[in-house]
């Protein structure tokens, strides 16, 4: 029957839209393009239905665009909104989404060639889309805010103070229509401020900027803002902090972590989200650990960096640590808060942020968090951890972190007691970077030495840590990259860094500290493995590797359980890596990087892992 068969194919675009939009697969992307291509050619002039097909291909074809930027696409899908705009004549219930549709893709496209006559089109689409959405319209604040993007995208080219004026007013008629509870105030709050900012530095009014500073200030006091929108605001604010010196950095960095935090919790591993948000706060950690230590707070710089890498590094694990630890009468709100986060995240993945199933569930999410932190076993859930807990992690032997931020790159020593130890570096972010080192191995690791390595060892030195010690790296960003632990001067008569102190590596504090936490609950799950890269794809054999890992067994076979794995690459040197199995989970406590003439293997029952 032709309605069964047009109810199958709205299912099938259905379900594979909402793959696509969940796992970012292509073919799901194009099938249903094609689909709806179909449905057209079935309904011809005439039909209808023929304005829904025309709109849904319109659609499809701008995502396609906006994931591979081909303009045929982007031109076609705006051929196809004003076809589907003729047949929404004056009074009709869907001309105004028509019109917001066709000035999307305008923009769009004004957005690639830059041709004015399409952001001017785009403009005039977006007022006359605002008159179909009068005071009380549901859809009036969104209206509102593409009309004001629109206008600040005029200003942005041509200069024309009344466009910004405009803008605003309509940001501040959008804001009030999205009051706290909204999840799109987050958004508005930013264009807000956005828009204030370009008229400060237009016009130099200094209350322009601070009203900016001022709403940005707003996203503080959000509740626990489950929104896609409040981690790009809160990045906004934290780097407008950054342009205008403005004192509310720290405060800003703290809001976005937290938001970034609540994102994650929300998101699988393997969702197309999650790794869209890995790569847009790649920085955002970094830049906190910077800004911290510019302000003197470097308790502060090590809480908010472990919040950033324990959120990529563990994800859901220490949140479910954390419920699993909670009492027994507490566990009814551990499995109301898992059920509700499965809700929102699959509703996020098929849901815009401003959708009345995503208010209600962010509500709810809200509540139970809040009942969650008054338990006194758990009151720091889903809250950055402190610097006193994190400190834990050097009881064995201090902890390096070692940065490399936007702003400087710098070094703090933890100590087991005390404050954290400052060691500037005299580098930037970038040089190691740079094709200027990329030289002999040798040069490297002397430029290492010399600019990042010997400033640390002489700070290690007057902190009394005696030479044969064992310390952690806990690096970031292009320091994760370097081999810290091998860097030296490399002449006759001085000691390289392996020479004075014993390297381990750590991806987080708190990593390290669940580590040994754990050993000491149950020992018999403890596995060491040791892994030799002796067999290069490209080069010759590394001989040295195999009796390495010889000397290996022989000292860790006799205290626990023991594997070696030989890999192929193209890396000289040989991986320790010191397992605990807790629940079927592999928990990484150390890394151990073993060069050729040195083998250090303290013992597990004096150390730890």
């Amino acid at each position: 029957h032709p309605s069964i068969s047009a109810m199958f194919v709205k299912n099938v675009v259905k379900s594979l839209r909402n793959r696509f939009q969940q796992w970012n697969i292509m073919s799901d992307l194009d099938e249903a393009i094609e689909r709806h291509r179909a449905a057209l050619f079935r309904r011809p002039p005439g039909h209808s239905d023929r304005s829904s097909s025309l709109n849904k291909l319109a659609i499809g074809l701008r995502e396609r665009f906006q994931q591979w930027g081909m303009m045929s696409d982007l031109d076609e899908a705006i051929e196809l909104h004003r076809t589907a705009l003729l047949l929404y004549p004056p009074g009709h219930s869907d001309r105004s989404s028509s019109l917001n549709n066709l000035a999307a893709s305008l923009r769009n496209r004004f957005q690639q060639r830059g041709m004015m006559s399409d952001l001017d089109e785009a403009i005039e689409l977006h007022r006359a889309a605002l008159l179909l959405h009068p005071p009380g319209h549901s859809d009036r604040s969104m209206s509102l805010n593409n009309f004001a993007i629109s206008l600040q995208d005029r200003f942005q080219q041509r200069g024309m103070m009344s466009d910004l004026d405009e803008a605003i007013e309509l940001h501040r008629a959008a804001l009030l229509l999205r009051p706290s509870g909204h999840s799109l105030q987050s958004n508005s709050l930013n264009n807000l401020a956005l828009s204030l900012k370009d008229r400060f530095q237009k016009q130099g009014v200094q209350s322009d900027l601070e009203e900016a500073f001022s709403v940005y200030f707003q996203l503080s006091c959000l509740s626990h803002a489950v929104s896609r929108t409040h981690l790009n605001a809160a990045k906004s604010w934290a780097a407008s902090t950054d342009i205008f010196n403005h004192p509310s950095a720290l405060l800003a960095y703290k809001i976005a972590l937290k938001s970034l935090d609540q994102q994650v919790a929300l998101l699988s591993s393997s969702s197309h989200h999650f790794n869209v948000i890995r790569g847009a706060v790649s920085s955002l950690a970094t830049d906190a650990f910077a800004c911290s230590v510019c302000h003197g707070a470097l308790t502060t710089a090590v809480e908010l960096v472990e919040q950033d890498r324990a959120v990529f590094w563990t994800q859901l694990a220490r949140f479910n640590t954390s419920l699993n630890e909670l009492s027994v009468s507490g566990m009814v709100l551990a499995e109301e808060f898992k059920r509700l986060s499965v809700l929102l995240r699959n509703t996020f993945d098929q849901s815009e942020d401003q959708s009345p199933q995503i208010r209600q569930l962010t509500m709810q999410w809200d509540e139970v968090v809040s009942r969650i932190c008054l338990l006194p076993d758990i009151s720091r859930f889903l809250l950055p951890p402190l610097f006193s807990g994190l400190q834990k992690a050097a009881g064995d032997g201090p902890v390096i972190i070692i940065n490399a931020g936007q702003r400087s790159c710098d070094t703090l020593i933890i100590h087991s007691a005390g404050d954290p130890v400052h060691v500037p570096l005299d580098i930037t972010q970038a040089e190691f970077g740079s094709s200027d080192y990329q030289l002999t191995l040798v040069g490297i690791l002397r430029k290492l030495w010399n600019d990042v390595i010997d400033p640390i060892v002489q700070a290690l030195k007057e902190s009394q840590v005696r030479p044969g010690s064992r310390i952690w790296w806990c690096s970031t960003a292009e320091f994760t990259l370097l081999p810290l632990h091998a860097a030296g001067p490399y002449e006759k008569g001085r000691d390289n860094f392996s020479d004075i102190y014993i390297s381990s590596s750590t991806p987080t504090l708190a990593t390290l500290v669940r580590a040994r936490q754990q050993v000491c609950r149950d020992t018999s799950s403890q596995h060491f493995v040791a892994i030799g890269q002796g067999n290069p794809v490209e080069g010759k054999e590394l001989k040295c590797v195999t009796p390495e890992l010889a000397v290996i067994a022989r000292h860790v076979t006799p205290v626990i359980s023991f594997t070696s794995l030989r890999m192929a690459t193209q890396q000289s040197r040989v991986h320790l890596m010191h397992l605990t199995v807790i629940n079927g989970s592999i928990l990484p406590a150390m890394e151990c990087r073993i060069g050729r003439s040195r083998l250090s293997l303290p013992s597990p029952c004096v150390t730890g892992p």
